[in-house]
């Protein structure tokens, strides 16, 4: 298993940057195709953590905060009120997972769901005080734990298909 941590002046770092962004372009695409797919399935993060875990935090951080602004400057998704949330709990995202891989050097599902548990605990708080709205807080967890779980799961299996890459 290879896990990298790319850094700010490799080429690298904005190449991959620039597939996982595509990734996060196109997969929240195919989910707005279904009524409240972004809300229910939560596209926007994946592809992040995939970054991140597997190329280092410069790199998913890159994607995670690309991805919102690009999205929404083609598509008007997420609507500017929720972009701040999003690119919060997309780098708070990367920031985690990075984390676990450098720490811990493998790719297990447990990992995964404390990434994951992470993000969604601090994201909550955060947008508990951005929007004073205990329900907005709660959606990602209450509607959008489909999503979480297709992190978790396919998160897991997507990286360990790119294990030895």
């Amino acid at each position: 298993m290879k896990l990298y941590t790319l850094e700010v002046a490799d080429i690298k770092s904005y190449a991959l940057a620039l597939v996982f962004v595509a990734g996060n372009i196109v997969l929240p695409q195919l989910c707005h195709l279904i009524p409240s797919g972004g809300l229910i399935l939560l596209p926007i993060y994946f592809f992040t953590l995939i970054a991140a875990y597997k190329y280092g935090f410069f790199t998913g951080l890159l994607t995670a905060v690309a991805s919102p602004l690009i999205n929404h400057l083609l598509f008007g998704m997420p609507p500017v009120d929720v972009l701040p949330i999003i690119l919060i709990k997309s780098s708070l995202l990367a920031t985690a997972a990075a984390y676990a891989a450098q720490r811990t050097k493998e790719i297990k599902i447990l990992n995964i769901l404390l990434v994951i548990l992470f993000y969604q605990g601090i994201g909550m708080i955060a947008e508990y005080a951005l929007t004073n709205s205990f329900a907005a807080a709660l959606q990602d967890i209450q509607i959008g734990f489909p999503g979480i779980l297709f992190q978790l799961i396919g998160g897991y299996f997507c990286l360990k298909a790119i294990a030895k890459w």
